[in-house]
């Protein structure tokens, strides 16, 4: 066979070779482009559930926590005018009056209603947006906390205690310069901070082959994120039932609270109104003298309730030797799963919630 022919065949055959590498590169950069395209709809679709139900969560943490601080705030007015009314009972001749109510858990009321408030004023003055939802998750830890100085935050004042409440919850949002707290990403950890990474640019960073190994790589890495997601979807499901559970429980026990705290409100004014008189205020005083002291205690007994449910830890604290592990802050460190996600508490609150229940009925009974 004359040369020039063998070439031309020779050349025939490597274009021909060649065409069908092209064609079985083609086929395979295709088929990686389907498995990504794939994989990404896949995580987007369970990552958007997951941003609903983290919303969910978020809003009955919000919910919650708004909730709690309105009640430390009505603890600590009652805490005042129950002190007013005691102080002139005991200045109108009387007699010394006391309450019942063991002096701990008076102590223990106060250094709920002074974090709260310590909370709700370094709201008002910052703006530190997430703070409700934050307490939600540490309020109920907070009299456990201290300062990093070590000095329990019940006992500062002032700016002090303003800023070591905001530390002990995260110092509020990003934007305040805090570490933010809000619904799954306070609880969640590391669960979901790592998304896939640039999974469709995987597929054409070398020849076919290399382009499908990446594809099926990727694939799995979606697998792996997808599976960690439906933990997360799952994690916040629970973490938001049981905000929604402790606040219909806090809810009924709070309003017989506030019965007991208008009541005493009325008792005050009429005194205010009998004083402006020219009346004879100690007189009329004697006549409520058993009423008030009856109404104070009931009122402290719902306070002590409502706080015992409150400071129980939404979520597992970590201990070491029986005793609670704290950070370099002072603040309690939850448990974490796996994934990094704070665990769920929920024996506890059960037991909370049963107890507060059975509690308030003896109160209202009373």
């Amino acid at each position: 066979m004359p040369i020039p022919i063998i070439i031309g065949v020779a050349a025939a055959a490597a274009a021909a070779y060649g065409a069908k590498k092209g064609y079985d590169g083609y086929q395979k950069h295709s088929e990686a482009d389907e498995i990504v395209k794939n994989a990404q709809n896949r995580y987007d679709r369970k990552k958007r559930t997951f941003d609903d139900h983290e919303e969910e969560a978020t809003h009955a943490l919000d919910s919650l926590g708004s909730k709690e601080l309105e009640i430390g705030q009505s603890l600590g007015q009652f805490k005042t005018l129950a002190d007013e009314l005691l102080r002139k009972l005991n200045a109108s001749g009387q007699g010394e009056l006391k309450i019942s109510i063991p002096k701990h858990e008076l102590q223990r009321i106060e250094n709920y209603s002074y974090t709260a408030v310590g909370v709700l004023g370094a709201v008002a003055g910052a703006g530190a947006a997430g703070a409700a939802a934050g307490f939600a998750v540490y309020g109920g830890v907070m009299t456990l906390g201290a300062a990093s100085t070590g000095t329990a935050i019940a006992t500062l004042s002032g700016a002090a205690a303003t800023k070591a409440t905001l530390a002990a919850i995260g110092g509020g949002s990003l934007a305040t310069g805090g570490l933010g707290i809000a619904g799954g990403t306070a609880i969640l950890g590391a669960a979901v901070a790592a998304p896939v990474l640039a999974i469709a640019g995987w597929a054409y960073d070398s020849h076919g082959e290399e382009a499908l190994k990446n594809a099926q790589k990727a694939d799995h890495e979606v697998d792996a994120a997808v599976e960690k997601l439906e933990r997360a979807i799952n994690h916040l499901h629970s973490t938001e039932k049981y905000a929604r559970k402790i606040k219909r429980a806090l809810l009924p026990i709070y309003e017989h609270f506030s019965e007991y705290f208008d009541s005493l409100k009325a008792i005050n004014d009429l005194l205010e109104d009998i004083k402006g008189r020219d009346a004879d205020v100690d007189a009329e005083l004697a006549k409520f003298n058993d009423e008030i002291i009856r109404i104070i205690e009931n009122g402290y007994a719902l306070a002590s309730i409502l706080v015992d449910v409150i400071t129980t830890p939404v979520f597992k604290l970590k201990k070491v030797g029986g005793e609670i592990l704290k950070d370099q802050a002072g603040v309690p460190v939850m448990e974490t799963d796996e994934d990094g996600s704070m665990i769920l508490n929920s024996i506890e609150l059960d037991k909370a919630l049963i107890k507060a229940n059975a509690e308030a009925e003896k109160v209202e009974a009373a």
